[in-house]
């Protein structure tokens, strides 16, 4: 089973890593796909070019076989749309079991999301669930998460996609905004993201920092 992770990445830290070597491990999948979005449809652009998070997402797994970057939606005009994605995944992939990783938050936020009735056409639901999350109990995600939840992980690798599984993982209280701010303070960011982002960070000057 391949898993897909979408992000900005803006920048890629220790957060994002644990994360996707936690589903990784949890999902027992062959590898996970980190998927920098070109254009997130949710939110500000980011900070740093495409170019600029590409590099900082492939130092990230430079060391990491199992983690990789997937460049399709750096390549692709307009929003990036998760359904365009797994819909090109699965046309590249048309048997195989795909899981699409995604965090508490975001399922809440899922009836928001673009033609998000057709994702599970597409692939399975891996949800991410840190400490003190917040499941859904009422609306169109919890309808959802009740209608497809799968009564173990093992199953979703039985199928080509259409569950939907939880999985709790340790709370890492990172966040690319909170790098951001205090490397254009020129503040120290270290131990927060790893020494390769932040060496291609302080090359390039991005956020502010100095060299």
């Amino acid at each position: 089973m391949i898993g897909i992770l979408g992000g900005t990445f803006d920048p890629v830290h220790h957060g994002h890593l644990r994360l996707a070597v936690e589903m990784r491990e949890g999902l027992a999948l062959d590898e996970l796909r980190m998927i920098p979005a070109r254009q997130p449809p949710h939110r500000e652009a980011p900070a740093a070019t495409a170019a600029d998070r590409l590099a900082m997402l492939q130092a990230a797994v430079a060391d990491c076989p199992e983690l990789r970057v997937d460049t399709r939606e750096l390549h692709r005009e307009g929003p990036s749309y998760t359904v365009d994605t797994l819909a090109s995944v699965r046309a590249e992939i048309p048997d195989e079991p795909l899981c699409l990783v995604v965090g508490m938050d975001a399922f809440n936020g899922l009836a928001t999301w673009y033609r998000w009735q057709d994702l599970l056409n597409f692939a399975h639901l891996g949800i991410a669930r840190r400490p003190g999350s917040t499941v859904p109990q009422r609306g169109e995600p919890a309808e959802l998460l009740r209608s497809h939840l799968a009564e173990e992980g093992a199953a979703l690798a039985k199928r080509r996609n259409g569950l939907i599984w939880v999985h709790e993982i340790p709370l890492l209280d990172i966040s690319a905004t909170r790098i951001r701010t205090l490397l254009a303070a020129g503040r120290d960011a270290r131990f927060l993201l790893p020494d390769a982002v932040l060496h291609v960070i302080h090359q390039r000057g991005l956020y502010g920092a100095k060299h």
